[in-house]
């Protein structure tokens, strides 16, 4: 699929991530290279990690818990660390309401594990960022497709 294409089938996908923002920089640049026309909202848990994404090419962005919890509302994507849905992760920057948020939308929920995020999901693999970055670009490609 490319160009017009995308239009029809554009959903609201987040991309959430906190910290330095690294990850969230990595999945909005893959994600814009695969799907140039699909809008990307980037919400960071603090204005560096939001900063990171909107100049790696999100095309809007926000900072902190109110637009967590206001845009997993109604997003069809959610795209981050696992510690997104965990209270208290990423360093104490995911508040519970974040949590809350994030894991009672019902969006599709992308996660990424991470260390960071003092959690193991037992079962997956030990992935580079970027070998776990072109699994998000798979998974987002299908889920754009399906309507």
């Amino acid at each position: 699929m490319h160009g017009g294409e995308y239009a029809a089938m554009s959903k609201k996908l987040l991309v959430i991530d906190g910290q330095g923002g690294k990850m969230g920089k990595s999945i909005v640049e893959a994600l814009k290279t695969a799907f140039p026309e699909q809008q990307i909202t980037a919400i960071g848990t603090n204005s560096i990690a939001t900063s990171t994404m909107l100049k790696a090419g999100a095309d809007m962005g926000a900072t902190g818990e109110n637009p967590v919890i206001y845009n997993s509302r109604d997003a069809d994507i959610i795209v981050g660390p696992i510690g997104i849905i965990l209270a208290n992760s990423l360093l104490g920057e995911v508040t519970p309401q974040m949590a809350a948020a994030v894991s009672g939308s019902q969006a599709y929920k992308i996660l990424i594990p991470s260390n960071k995020c003092n959690s193991c999901l037992v079962g997956t693999q030990e992935l580079s960022l970027g070998e776990y970055v072109n699994l998000v670009v798979e998974k987002v490609s299908e889920l754009l497709s399906s309507s």
